[in-house]
């Protein structure tokens, strides 16, 4: 089934109900939503754009994103997002690698891209958009589910990026687990893009739109938690996805304003690693409004869950432990722990994390290889090493490329992080390994001292023999005012590594 259907029933259902809004200022009813993006894919069957093309949205968040969405996929074409902050040398990587026949951008965005692509564009906010989408509505191009909804490039920190095939049947998959394992969607409820659309943002739309729930974009069209908070007092009950670092930033500005929260219904995170202590005190703060998921883009958003109830419980005995880990598999996808070989594990020990199911993807773009190493016997294989408990509980230790080999003995970054956040003196940290002709690699810390402090290594050395074995404390501490962060929030600690090069001991 082409996912655009849903579009079309809740227009049906809903047609007179607010669906696009900027801010507080609704642009688009459903009925209006969905004769926008069916004229759009007339529109574009009309410029010779065939079923399974590739359309681009090269954009930062706005109502005319979802429009562009749908459109292509009632037009039976398949979306690319790029996001708005690539490099546009970047951006024009994925428009070529893609063979997009069009990409929809931004108007700041266009002059830049157009020195690296010949690729033919559409201004968002120009008036052939707007022609593009007032003509007569285009019927639905059936789709099935082995065909492409999204093409989505991987952040292509360790190398060009990957474009990873996205089905109508893994979005609807991932879409079907949302209510089941993350939060249930009302009508009446708000879904605020907090967090680019391009990304996991993104991919929650088409279950708000199943169920007609309102669609917020900021005004700013970024995450500004000021105006975060202010739209979801006014407009609310709003629900929306973060990445930890946005969750640790919203804390700090609601603090310093007294601001609870209210209007927040739903913070789902994911997409980098939660600390203890960061959602500890975001709970404290804001209340039980937060639900952690795990996921990839080769099986978006949709390999684990953590429920509301488990992250803010304080009463079960092992209650440290599962706010720890990422909670337990979602409904549609098995998850297990592998050897080298791929061979499942016992329950307890830690390997690699593998999953299978109706959202893992049929495999990369025209690139096989990749492909072949990364599905394996129907498993994928995340390349997150990681445990499972008794109970189902997958809690993450690291990427295995970034576990830490000192002297033989494997040391996951992780655990030193948790316990180093837990110091009043740090705000941020990231744990690497530097390379150590005595041990192979050496713990080092790179740290952002936390306001009115100062960076003690002795105090943090003492702090961590307190909690964990000596063999795994940082041999170094080093400061940095920010750490580096990619588009999606992620610490680059490729580019923390490239700081220690030539400095081996």
């Amino acid at each position: 089934m082409n996912i655009a259907h849903w579009l079309l029933r809740t227009a049906q259902i809903r047609p007179d109900d607010p669906a696009l809004m900027v801010g507080g200022t609704v642009t688009d009813s459903y009925a209006r939503f969905a004769a926008r993006a069916g004229a759009l894919a007339a529109s574009l069957h009309a410029r010779g754009v065939a079923p399974g093309a590739r359309v681009a949205i090269h954009a930062g968040n706005c109502p005319e994103y979802l429009i562009a969405m749908f459109g292509t996929w009632i037009a039976g074409a398949v979306a690319v997002p790029v996001n708005a902050k690539l490099h546009p040398k970047e951006a024009a990587f994925i428009l070529d690698d893609s063979k997009a026949d069009l990409v929809f951008v931004n108007a700041r965005l266009s002059e830049p891209l157009a020195r690296h692509t010949q690729v033919g564009m559409v201004e968002l906010e120009g008036a052939d958009f707007r022609r593009l989408t007032d003509g007569s509505p285009a019927g639905i191009t059936p789709r099935a589910p082995p065909d492409l909804a999204w093409l989505f490039y991987t952040s292509g920190t360790t190398g060009k990026p990957k474009g990873v095939q996205i089905t109508h049947g893994m979005l609807e998959a991932t879409s079907v687990c949302y209510p089941l394992d993350v939060d249930p969607v009302a009508s009446g409820d708000a879904a605020l893009y907090a967090a680019p659309m391009s990304h996991g943002a993104g991919l929650y739309a088409p279950i708000h739109v199943r169920m007609g729930a309102r669609h917020i974009t900021p005004p700013s069209g970024g995450f500004d938690p000021a105006e975060i908070l202010a739209l979801c007092a006014g407009h609310g009950p709003a629900s929306m996805f973060m990445a930890p670092t946005m969750i640790r930033r919203l804390t700090d500005v609601a603090r310093g304003a007294g601001a609870k929260g209210e209007g927040i219904k739903t913070i789902v995170y994911g997409g980098g690693p939660m600390y203890r202590a960061d959602i500890e005190e975001a709970v404290d703060w804001f209340g039980p409004r937060f639900v952690q998921i795990y996921g990839q883009g080769e099986c978006p958003m949709a390999i684990s869950a953590l429920s509301r109830a488990d992250v803010a419980d304080r009463t079960h005995p092992n209650w440290r432990a599962r706010l720890a880990s990422v909670g337990r598999a979602q409904s549609l996808v098995e998850v297990a722990i592998g050897g080298p070989d791929a061979t499942r594990l016992p329950v307890g020990h830690i390997g690699e994390i593998m999953v299978r199911g109706a959202p893992v993807m049929p495999g990369y773009w025209n690139n096989p290889e990749a492909t072949a190493r990364t599905l394996i016997d129907g498993w994928l294989m995340t390349g997150d090493v990681g445990r499972l408990d008794e109970d189902g509980y997958l809690t993450l230790h690291d990427r295995s490329k970034d576990v830490i080999i000192s002297g033989g003995t494997n040391i996951y970054p992780r655990e030193i992080e948790e316990v180093l956040l837990m110091h009043p003196s740090v705000h941020e940290v990231s744990v690497v390994g530097r390379a150590s002709t005595e041990w192979g690699e050496d713990v080092v810390a790179f740290v952002v001292v936390a306001p009115g402090h100062v960076l003690d290594p002795a105090a943090l050395n003492a702090f961590c023999l307190d909690h964990i074995a000596r063999f795994k404390r940082p041999k170094a501490y080093l400061p940095l005012p920010e750490l580096p962060k990619n588009n999606y929030g992620k610490v680059l600690k490729t580019a923390l590594r490239q700081r220690l090069n030539g400095r081996a001991t």
